[in-house]
């Protein structure tokens, strides 16, 4: 029989047992997955709308839209646009259903704390596509179009434009994901959260570094994209802190007790 629910930590399940629950757990992901990314492309007009949205509305006096040159071109961009649409709206279930098969080799404590991961995630990466969208792509889109236009015949190729977008989502939707970094780091013991303070200014540099690897190669877009990777740091380091770190060997082990007055000494 299948099962839906999550195993608990109690639970004893065999081999068997555990490979017939990764199979249902796959089957279930897989089908969320399908559905929505055929939802997806159901409303695949709406869906290229939405995607159309960050594109400049003119360019040198003239309408602006996506074209194609082959003739696989239009089905095989709308294609792609549906099924990462489609990722992104299944990725809750499916992260869901990777900590269901999980479940049953965590503790209680340690359930607990990876709950907060499970929650904030998919958060995270949803406020780094929702930035992206918003802020980084129109900002990028309207510079580089615009750069020298008088000097070309500005076209905008359909399936370049999509693979820009969705990597750039992508790409902020995973370097969003800075907190979570900072926070398991800090809670394995690999430095502390007085450590990274102290040493800043290299963690600032290597995210100035991130951002100028991002997609977008022109200067606006890479200080737009380094602003929230540095705050995002910031905010990190005062999770770091409120969560703290896991206390040392040495620390845990209890003080030896007293012997009581009177006692000889061997």
């Amino acid at each position: 029989m299948a099962r839906v629910r999550a195993a608990k930590f109690e639970d004893q399940l065999t081999l068997v047992e555990h490979l017939d629950e990764l199979r249902n757990r796959i089957i279930i992901s897989a089908a969320v997955l399908v559905v929505a990314c055929g939802l997806c492309f159901w409303q695949n007009h709406l869906l290229l709308e939405i995607a159309n949205h960050p594109l400049p509305k003119t360019v040198n006096g003239q309408d602006l839209k996506p074209i194609t040159f082959g003739v696989a071109e239009p089905f095989m961009s709308t294609l792609k646009v549906s099924i990462y649409a489609g990722i992104l709206i299944a990725l809750p279930l499916i992260l869901y259903e990777l900590y269901a098969f999980l479940l049953p080799a965590l503790k209680p404590t340690e359930k607990r704390l990876i709950l907060p991961f499970l929650i904030l995630v998919p958060v995270l990466f949803i406020a780094g596509v929702v930035f992206s969208y918003f802020v980084v792509v129109p900002a990028a889109a309207k510079f580089l179009l615009n750069f020298n236009q008088t000097e070309f015949n500005v076209q905008v190729r359909a399936s370049d434009y999509y693979g820009f977008l969705l990597t750039t989502l992508l790409a902020l939707g995973l370097v969003f994901q800075i907190p979570m970094g900072v926070v398991a780091v800090t809670r394995l013991g690999i430095v502390t959260p007085k450590q990274l303070s102290q040493n800043r200014r290299y963690a600032y540099l290597i995210l100035i570094v991130i951002a100028m690897l991002l997609p977008g190669t022109d200067p606006v877009t890479m200080l737009i994209e380094a602003a929230p990777l540095l705050i995002l740091f910031e905010l990190s380091l005062i999770l770091a802190r409120m969560m703290g770190t896991p206390r040392s060997a040495g620390d845990t082990s209890s003080p030896a007790e007293p012997e009581p007055p009177g006692t000889p000494a061997s």
